[in-house]
């Protein structure tokens, strides 16, 4: 078996993300996007050192528990993953490919430290749902571009594969109504404009990307369009336009952002405000926080409530003393800081990022909160210039997990209790032998579905 076979045969896993796995004579091969027990028509795309990977071309019959997808852009639009399967299905093929993680990484950890025990998962809770299955997304950044070369203006998600090419999304199911009209009314306005998108290849054009934000519980929205400074253009008809629109929500804040990055991401080289304000406001379990268009805000805020819920649960079941002192680190806007201040004496939180320290700091001050204080720097450096030392540390690191060697110095303060929030199992699988080895054992666990739809998981 060669790269540039087509085989055929039926889906045995998944394994995390989002890998089916199909097993042929010459080994596994790895699928993305399939699923168990579909049967399917596969192109081996690599070989090497005994791995296989492989192309899905098509599925041949479908899986048991598959129904028919609820949005018409599935399959062609690279934002969801399982939409061909019901909530409950999900969820529970989401819970198998992390309890399978975690059984693999503390069997690995405790051969590592010689311990002779084995995987025990009775501390796993499970998985919590999202409250919402559908329209529950507070975030969206849509691309402009085109479906095909040289076709006509594209404002959505990019296509499954696809680097380049953008899927109109006008009826995306993850989010509501509110971002659909905004979607549609802003590419019906730069279309009939004739403006450009900006082309990553060519490194011209000025429309680039239309960053949508809506509060779920107060229905505040903000809309941020982000071009190059390559041209220039009136905006007021589309302001105007967004106003008119019948919106449940409330428009906070219309923005404009210019951005001459040749990576394809969002970055402020500068933005003016042409309607509003540039902040919006959510609340989460009786608190509110401000959130301006790239500060960090988890994307989900149904979810982020039992997330938050559960971990603050966690943290007091533990006996946190009213005295005593908390480290969170990767605090982004200081959420479970906040939330932890009022049953601790006092709370630090470690950020990189500047502008989500100074929202930390800003809601910490609404909300009344005395007891927060919020550091701007990397946590591997940070550590070593605070003087107070920890009595319970909280980590909510990024997708790829806690530094290497940020990590030594955390497990080195040897507090008895750490809450680790991974938005990444795979990230929590690798750092879970270093804990093992430092004497910690896991004691409650549970994942909460933070992205209904997609492969990933909390």
């Amino acid at each position: 078996m060669k790269k540039g076979d087509i085989i055929r045969g039926q889906i045995t896993e998944v394994r995390f993300p989002n890998k089916g796995i199909l097993e042929t004579e010459s080994g596994p091969c790895a699928v993305k996007n399939a699923l168990t027990g579909q049967k399917v028509e596969v192109r081996i795309s690599k070989k090497r050192a005994g791995r296989m990977e492989g192309t899905l071309l098509s599925v041949l019959e479908r899986a048991p528990e598959e129904v028919d997808p609820p949005c018409p852009h599935f399959g062609t639009c690279g934002g969801c993953t399982w939409l061909m399967l019901p909530y409950e299905k999900e969820l529970a093929l989401k819970e198998g490919q992390v309890r399978t993680l975690l059984r693999q990484s503390l069997n690995e950890a405790f051969h590592l430290s010689g311990s002779g025990e084995e995987a025990d998962l009775s501390w796993f809770e499970g998985i919590l749902p999202s409250p919402r299955a559908f329209g529950y997304r507070n975030k969206m950044e849509f691309s402009f571009g085109d479906e095909y070369k040289d076709g006509p203006l594209a404002l959505g998600m990019h296509r499954r594969g696809s680097f380049y090419d953008i899927v109109n999304v006008d009826e995306c199911r993850i989010v509501d109504g509110d971002y659909r009209q905004i979607l549609k009314a802003t590419r019906d306005c730069f279309d009939r404009a004739g403006i450009s998108f900006y082309h990553r290849m060519q490194k011209k054009g000025y429309l680039r990307h239309l960053l949508v934000r809506k509060a779920s519980l107060t229905g505040q929205i903000l809309i941020d369009l982000v071009t190059t400074s390559q041209e220039d253009h009136d905006l007021t008809e589309w302001k105007d336009l967004l106003l008119a629109l019948p919106l449940e929500g409330t428009l906070a804040g219309i923005l404009h952002t210019r951005n001459d990055s040749p990576a394809d991401v969002i970055r402020d080289d500068g933005t003016e405000v042409l309607y509003g304000q540039a902040s919006f406001q959510e609340t989460l379990l009786g608190l509110t926080f401000t959130i301006t268009p790239f500060s960090f805000f988890q994307t989900n805020s149904w979810s982020a409530e039992v997330l938050y819920d559960t971990a603050r649960r966690y943290i007091l079941d533990r006996g946190l003393e009213k005295d005593a002192t908390v480290f969170d680190l990767y605090s982004g806007t200081g959420t479970i800081a906040q939330l932890m201040a009022p049953a601790a004496g006092k709370v630090i939180g470690v950020e990189i990022v500047e502008e989500a320290v100074e929202a930390a700091r800003i809601n910490a001050a609404a909300n009344g909160l005395t007891n927060c204080s919020f550091i701007a720097g990397d946590v591997l450096k940070v550590l070593d210039q605070v003087e107070e030392k920890p009595d319970f540390i909280i980590l909510d690191p990024p997708r790829d997990g806690i530094h290497p060697k940020a990590l030594p110095k955390i497990l080195s303060y040897g507090v008895e209790n750490i809450l680790y929030i991974s938005c990444k199992p795979t990230s929590l699988a690798r750092d879970l032998p270093a804990f093992i080895g430092a004497g910690y054992r896991p004691v409650r666990g549970v994942c909460v579905d933070q992205f209904p739809w997609t492969a990933n998981v909390e």
